[in-house]
């Protein structure tokens, strides 16, 4: 009897204190949870990216149960701390390792931490990164400056790659940052790159101060 009322006492401490922390957590719905559980599970399995639409005939539900069952996994795996997050590009999404976690992964597999970029290679990637996806001529457009070593050393170092082709004369490549792009600087999506004001804005930043001064 005592070790019945005792384990009693357990189960019930165990599911106050589960009450405790979903009081504390974000609204977000049973089914949600365990379709994310499930979708993890595939992701573990498959060890490669899944595309949206086979999740969503795997699981047998619609983009917006997905969308949201995608949302409770991203939601657990970062606030639990865990050693892996979900990773989102285009229709693609995938299991990476978190990125404080990088130093440790680079070690057990003998491999650098940072890929070593020119100036030029940086300065691509970034117009590549917030303008995709790009042609050659775009990029070159952009930079007012030939790209072509720099966007031969992105693709190199699995940064950028080819995603397709523009439907304009002669059909030119187009370029787009890859998930090996996201894993290197931190990113679980392209969402989450810092915002930056575009050149009008600026420029109508510092017109302000001037008129008000002319004002004066």
């Amino acid at each position: 009897m005592f070790v019945l009322s005792a384990r009693f006492s357990w189960y019930t401490f165990l599911a106050m204190e589960q009450d405790s922390l979903d009081a504390q957590t974000p609204t977000i719905l049973l089914a949600d949870r365990q379709m994310g559980a499930v979708i993890e599970s595939l992701l573990f399995v498959s060890g490669r990216p899944l595309q949206r639409g086979e999740l969503r005939k795997l699981i047998g539900v619609d983009e917006e149960h997905l969308t949201a069952a995608l949302a409770a996994l991203e939601y657990y795996l970062e606030s639990q701390q865990r050693g892996i997050r979900l990773q989102r590009l285009g229709d693609q999404v995938q299991l990476v390792t978190a990125p404080e976690h990088a130093r440790y992964v680079a070690a057990l597999l003998g491999l650098p931490m940072t890929a070593k970029l020119t100036p030029a290679a940086l300065e691509t990637l970034a117009v590549i990164a917030y303008r995709q996806p790009m042609t050659r001529s775009q990029i070159e457009s952009v930079r007012g400056v030939n790209s072509d070593r720099a966007l031969a050393s992105l693709i190199q170092h699995g940064l950028v790659a080819e995603v397709g082709r523009a439907q304009t004369v002669g059909r030119p490549a187009l370029f787009a940052t890859t998930a090996e792009f996201l894993q290197q600087f931190g990113l679980t999506s392209l969402e989450q790159l810092p915002h930056i004001k575009p050149p009008e804005a600026h420029a109508e930043d510092e017109e302000q101060p001037k008129e008000q001064e002319s004002e004066e």
